[in-house]
């Protein structure tokens, strides 16, 4: 099945150099490449994207208010964001608005084509030092929503993959397991965690330091 992919970028050199990226794999649709969100609502209900790549910094509606709007009419559609800087303050901004990954755009041609597929395979895809500052951000003193947690070591393990941005097959070969025991403990997470998916599940995990 062709991914179809929405993106927007206001950098001409840049979402020029995404849209070739994206075009050359035969594994995706590019929809369109548009220069700011003003028109996210409209476009999201007509073009309807399988995964939204979007930068973080445009003018008139900025990225993270764009993955507000979207997560408005589709809480289920994984937004990627792209930025040039890993600022702390718009990597949490854009978690906790519901975006699904952060890829730094100087990676961007080495990681997005997975990361796109990783998104739908239901991870967490991050650049790893986006990752790292993203845990960095958090008070290190235990939360009262981690004592409850009760999530038992390998849970604990699988959690910590997601925030990473491994995929189930990832986890999988990592702890040596199967994709349905992997599922099986994910299942077990999103119960305890009161989640119903990866980028919420990744979004307490970092904003209750649960890993």
């Amino acid at each position: 099945m062709v991914i179809k992919v929405l993106l927007y970028d206001d950098n001409e050199a840049l979402r020029a150099s995404m849209e070739t990226l994206i075009s050359e794999d035969q594994g995706f649709e590019l929809l369109a490449a548009m220069p700011n969100a003003e028109t996210v609502e409209t476009d999201i209900r007509e073009l309807k994207p399988d995964v939204v790549l979007m930068d973080i910094d445009m003018p008139v509606v900025n990225g993270v208010e764009a993955v507000r709007k979207i997560s408005r009419i589709d809480d289920k559609l994984p937004v990627i964001m792209l930025t040039v800087f890993d600022d702390n303050e718009n990597i949490f901004n854009a978690i906790c608005a519901g975006a699904s990954g952060y890829i730094l755009k100087r990676y961007a041609t080495e990681e997005i084509s997975s990361a796109i597929r990783m998104v739908l395979e239901g991870g967490a895809p991050m650049t790893g030092s986006v990752a790292r500052k993203v845990l960095m951000m958090v008070p290190q003193a235990k939360t009262a929503e981690q004592e409850k947690s009760n999530l038992t070591d390998k849970e604990t393990a699988i959690l910590k993959f997601l925030v990473n941005g491994y995929s189930y097959k990832m986890i999988a070969g990592e702890l040596k397991i199967s994709i349905d025991t992997v599922r099986f403990h994910i299942k077990k997470i999103y119960d305890k965690l009161h989640v119903h998916s990866a980028t919420e599940a990744v979004s307490k995990a970092i904003k209750d330091k649960l890993v």
